[in-house]
C-alpha cells in the first residue's frame, strides 16, 4: 500500500526548512526511527553531505534520524530496508540520471509502492509521475530517461505560478510550457502551488494545504480543484 506525501516545496516564504510540514510528517513517519535521505537533486550544487545535514536538522525536531544514501556502501539495499524515505528538491535532470546510473529508479518504485512511507519535494516529487517532462528545472545533465516512478498516474508542475495581472513579463507562464507538453502527451497534469501537497494511502489521493491547484487535461481547460479534492480516478 502507498503511503505518500507529495509536497510542491520544503520552505515556505520565510520559514524554516519543512516546518509547515513536521506535524503531517510526524504522523506520516511514526513508525520510524530513522529514514533514509537521496540528496542527489542537490539545490544549488550543494553537497551531498550539507543537503543531508540540512535535512537531518529538520528532522531532528520531530525525533527522527536521517543519514543520507550516498553513506551507504549498498544503495540498493538501503532503500529496501529503509523504514523511511525522503527525496529533496533540487535538479529533477540530476536526480533522474543520478537514480538510474546508481540502478535505483526501479528499486525505489517498487519499495514506495510497497508500504514504505515517502516524503518528496519539489524534484522528489516530480518523480512521483509517469514522467520528469512537467518540471521546471534546466536540463543541466542528460537523463537516459525522463520515465520515472509512476506512484501517482499522472504528471506534476510543482512551485506552480499563475500569471501575474498587468506584469510586463514577456516569458513564458506555466501554463504556456504545459500546453506545450499537452501538444505531444495525454497525461494529465496538476499543477501544485506553494504550500499544497498530495496526501496518496493507497490507491486515494488527496489534495491537501491551503491553497487549490490547478488540473490540466489535454484539449481542455485547466480546473481549479479546491483543497481536499480527490484525485484518486485521475488518470
Amino acid at each position: 500500500m502507498r503511503k505518500c506525501i507529495i509536497a510542491s516545496t520544503s520552505t515556505l516564504h520565510d520559514g524554516a526548512y519543512l516546518e509547515y510540514l513536521l506535524a503531517d510528517l510526524k504522523h506520516h513517519f511514526a513508525t520510524c526511527e530513522s529514514i533514509l535521505f537521496i540528496p542527489y537533486a542537490r539545490p544549488s550544487g550543494i553537497t551531498h553531505d550539507e543537503y543531508t545535514l540540512k535535512v537531518a536538522q529538520a528532522f531532528a525536531k520531530i525525533d527522527i534520524q536521517v543519514r543520507g544514501i550516498h553513506e551507504f556502501e549498498d544503495p540498493k539495499k538501503a532503500i529496501q530496508e529503509a523504514k523511511g524515505i525522503f527525496t529533496g528538491g533540487g535538479n529533477t535532470f540530476l536526480l533522474v540520471t543520478q537514480l538510474y546510473k546508481n540502478e535505483l529508479m526501479q528499486v525505489l518504485a517498487e519499495t514506495v509502492k510497497n508500504e514504505t512511507p515517502y516524503l518528496g519535494t519539489s524534484a522528489g516529487s516530480n518523480i512521483c509521475g509517469l514522467s520528469m517532462q512537467t518540471t521546471n528545472d534546466m536540463p543541466i545533465v542528460y537523463p537516459p530517461s525522463f520515465q520515472t516512478l509512476g506512484i501517482i498516474p499522472f504528471n506534476l508542475n510543482p512551485h506552480y505560478l499563475d500569471p501575474i495581472p498587468d506584469s510586463k513579463h514577456m516569458g513564458e507562464t506555466r501554463e504556456t510550457r504545459i500546453k506545450e507538453f499537452h501538444a505531444f502527451n495525454a497525461i494529465p497534469v496538476l499543477g501544485l502551488r506553494e504550500g499544497s501537497w498530495l496526501e496518496v494511502k493507497g490507491e486515494t489521493v488527496i489534495l491537501k494545504g491551503d491553497l487549490k491547484a490547478r488540473l490540466f487535461l489535454q484539449n481542455q481547460e485547466p480546473k481549479e480543484l479546491e483543497t481536499g479534492s480527490d484525485l484518486s480516478g485521475l488518470k
